[in-house]
């Protein structure tokens, strides 16, 4: 499922009746999330990776868009599990690895440029160190609902990058790459800062008088 952000909220009341919709006809919550994950990672490597930009970036946005379905889905039959969460989070990193890991090798083998290819490779480590920032503060007690690059807006930039220089805009995905570099580098910051503050206070209130 997509990060809290008023992107994720607004798409996930848009398909809240899809995923209700699905839920009555038996179809499983995990399923969905498997297949949007397979679906994103096998159209990014096929399509993406081997140039086809645009048609990447329309199948890539209908299975992110499959993905939001899945927490609807679970609410409406009351199947939420933290097996469904895990996997969901590990679905959403596999397939944030697979979108910017196939437009890396595209700028690599297709287009040699070292440059983007790099530009490329941050963002997908910057993407997932978000991320597990977020993950490892709430796992020891610390909140981290902080960052101007949430998954949802990254994804927006960069399918849109992709959309756009698929059906011919130039220098559009190059600049949505570096614009995520510099972005997701703000929230790692943002986020290991107001960590950061946190303990330093829970340290302070630890200390004898």
């Amino acid at each position: 499922m997509l990060n809290d952000s008023p992107a994720r909220d607004f798409f996930g009341r848009v398909f809240k009746p899809i995923g209700e919709a699905l839920s009555k006809v038996g179809v499983h919550p995990n399923t969905v999330t498997i297949v949007g994950t397979l679906g994103t990672i096998l159209a990014a490597f096929l399509l993406v990776g081997r140039g086809h930009l645009f048609a990447g970036c329309l199948v890539i946005t209908f299975f992110v868009f499959l993905d939001l379905l899945d927490g609807a889905m679970a609410r409406a039959t009351g199947k939420v599990s933290k097996f469904g969460a895990v996997l969901d989070a590990t679905g959403d990193r596999l397939s944030d690895a697979a979108i910017f890991a196939s437009i890396a090798y595209w700028y690599g083998m297709q287009k040699d440029d070292a440059w983007l290819l790099t530009a490329a490779l941050l963002c997908l480590v910057l993407g997932q160190v978000t991320s597990y920032v977020k993950a490892r503060a709430e796992g020891v007690g610390l909140s981290c609902n902080v960052g101007i690059a949430e998954r949802a807006e990254r994804l927006i930039i960069a399918l849109v990058g992709l959309g756009l220089q698929g059906v011919g805009v130039p220098y559009v995905l190059d600049a949505a790459l570096w614009l995520l570099t510099a972005i997701s580098a703000y929230t790692v910051w943002q986020r290991m800062r107001t960590v950061y503050l946190q303990s330093s206070a829970e340290l302070a209130e630890k200390r004898p008088a």
